[in-house]
């Protein structure tokens, strides 16, 4: 891995954790097989469930707060919590995912995780 790239830098803005240039996704989720610029093997990059766990306990803390705070403080129909909160919920998630996996994919390659590293600890 080059000691300039840094991995969270590298992993939000979902490019390759080694060069920091090539493209991480191939698709919306799909993680590439090689980096385009320095031809990093990317087909061992796994970051399971990581990203979608984080995205819940970071979205639905947010959302739960709003939700009622705009609740004691306006006290709306149920059609306008609905309204609101479902939408910016599945707006945030859908923003958040694939950030945080290219940050899982990145850290998992600069710590040198056996499925991404290439060898076993």
């Amino acid at each position: 891995m080059s000691a300039s790239v840094n991995p969270v830098l590298a992993g939000l803005a979902c490019r390759c954790p080694n060069c920091g240039e090539g493209a991480l996704f191939s698709g919306f989720l799909t993680v590439t097989d090689r980096c385009d610029a320095c031809g990093l093997d990317l087909r061992a990059a796994d970051s399971g469930d990581g990203p979608a766990v984080f995205i819940i306990l970071i979205v639905g803390c947010l959302m739960g707060f709003g939700a009622l705070i705009t609740e004691v403080a306006l006290h709306p129909p149920v059609w306008v919590h609905l309204v609101i909160w479902l939408p910016l919920t599945l707006i945030l998630c859908l923003a958040l995912l694939r950030p945080f996996k290219g940050v899982m994919l990145a850290m998992q390659f600069h710590n040198r995780a056996s499925e991404a590293g290439g060898r076993d600890l």
